[in-house]
């Protein structure tokens, strides 16, 4: 081997010793100190881009395709006008009432104070109420109900506006029946079931043991009846849990 390629290997040899004696400390204080951390990986920055993972609640879906709330416009117990777009980003369950309602509407909202009480430290917690009866249910109106209700959740907007869109609403929005019906007590007749939205805006429910979607909550019985008379369970309980699970989300 020639002189020339011992110099070239030395040289070489030499270098790696001083990238040794400079570099490799200064590698294993930054470690150390934190600074090399799992943030620099690229399993890290898979992992940041992940979407939180969907609970097993259902969507109700409609030839195929998940069902998403209309939009809509209406005014609420305060003067302020409330869309659809306000309630993205939250969990609200949905619901059709009347403020002179002499049946099942203060036991629907009764039980929705309760289920408003158990989430209060959750902002992206909702309710949407939306009276049937807008020619009495003014804005004023809707805000002695609310206090009267203790309703506080700044999330809960009771609104009104006009009737046919509002009935529109109801039975192609949600497949929550409403009509007039000066038959029976009250002079309407509207469904006592709560429906849920996502955070996304899409009506979602637990599936019944068939595996099909339950769609909607019964609201007319509360957690400490358990059952009605005709032994029907209280749903408040699962509506609850599920509510919990797009929280989650």
């Amino acid at each position: 081997m020639s002189k020339k390629n011992n110099y070239s290997y030395v040289s070489i040899a030499f270098i790696i010793l001083v990238f040794g004696i400079l570099v490799i400390p200064k590698i294993i204080n930054r470690i150390s100190d934190g600074d090399v951390t799992r943030d620099e990986s690229r399993s890290n920055e898979v992992s940041s881009t992940t979407p939180k993972k969907k609970s097993d609640l259902a969507y109700l879906e409609i030839n195929n395709e998940p069902k998403k709330v209309p939009a809509f416009s209406f005014t609420n117990q305060d003067g302020k006008t409330i869309t659809n777009k306000d309630f993205l980003g939250k969990v609200y369950v949905v619901e059709f009432f009347f403020t002179t309602c002499p049946t099942i509407c203060p036991i629907m909202n009764r039980n929705l104070v309760e289920v408003q009480n158990h989430f209060k430290d959750f902002e992206e917690f909702g309710v949407a109420s939306f009276t049937i009866n807008p020619d009495v249910d003014t804005p004023e109106v809707l805000k002695a109900y609310a206090e009267n209700y203790k309703i506080t959740n700044p999330n809960w907007h009771l609104m009104t506006g006009e009737e046919e869109t509002i009935y529109s609403l109801a039975n192609d929005g949600f497949n929550l029946f409403t009509a007039r019906d000066e038959t029976v007590e009250g002079g309407f007749e509207h469904s006592g079931n709560f429906a849920l939205i996502d955070k996304e805006g899409f009506i979602r429910s637990r599936r019944d043991n068939f595996g099909n979607p339950l769609i909607f909550y019964n609201g007319l019985i509360s957690e400490s009846e358990a059952m009605d008379d005709e032994g029907i369970p209280q749903e408040i309980t699962i509506l609850k849990e599920d509510i919990a699970k797009l929280l989650k989300e």
